[in-house]
């Protein structure tokens, strides 16, 4: 597996401090469990961060402070050269929908497009979901209302940033509109984090829009 595409400085140092939404968090925790450049890059922010703490001078606080939020799922920093999948899923993600995409339990969206939403402790920060997209199928035109985050599971897709294939990340600003299409053979299966909904530019998607949660 060779990964091009890794998440921006600015949502490694958001995952590193725990304050990162959850729905994002678990895209980079997958992301973690497959490269180990992103796993060492944020191990060492993790680490930069403590020594900084640690540098602070005490002061009481009116109440505990929050546990933090999944970081890299929980992995093994110190080990940034192990990777943690459990069958054909990075390991944080497979102890919410198993093992294998294959037995995803899908729901079809519209033609060559199906869906898997993953519940989250809170939906009101951010949407989780697994999409699937048949061979050459491609996905609507779309803009965003908040921040998107994408990991290739299996297959690839291309958009006019380039090609994203297994363990890739797309991450996404509010100004950024594109079509992603899906590989010609394999198709495309990802995990996607969106902050806000998806801006459809085609009438026929904002119509559905409201019944598939996107």
């Amino acid at each position: 597996m060779k990964i091009k595409h890794h998440p921006a400085a600015e949502s490694l140092m958001s995952c590193s401090a725990g304050s990162m939404p959850e729905a994002f968090a678990a895209i980079m925790a997958s992301h973690m469990a497959v490269c180990p450049c992103c796993h060492k890059d944020l191990a060492m922010m993790e680490y930069i961060g403590l020594a900084l703490f640690e540098g602070l001078t005490p002061s009481p606080v009116s109440r505990a402070a929050p546990v933090l939020a999944l970081r890299a799922g929980e992995a093994d920093l110190a080990e940034p050269e192990r990777p943690m999948t459990t069958g054909d899923i990075p390991a944080p993600l497979a102890a919410v929908v198993g093992a294998h995409l294959d037995d995803i339990a899908w729901k079809r969206v519209s033609p060559g497009v199906w869906h898997f939403p993953i519940a989250l402790a809170d939906e009101s920060r951010g949407d989780l979901r697994l999409v699937k997209v048949a061979a050459g199928q491609c996905l609507p035109e779309h803009g965003h209302s908040g921040s998107e985050m994408t990991l290739v599971l299996r297959g690839s897709y291309t958009d006019a940033s380039g090609r994203f294939g297994v363990g890739d990340v797309a991450d996404l600003g509010i100004d950024t509109e594109h079509r992603p299409i899906a590989d010609q053979v394999e198709g495309c299966i990802c995990l996607i984090a969106t902050e806000g909904r998806m801006k459809f530019k085609s009438i026929m998607a904002r119509v559905v829009q409201p019944f598939i949660g996107f």
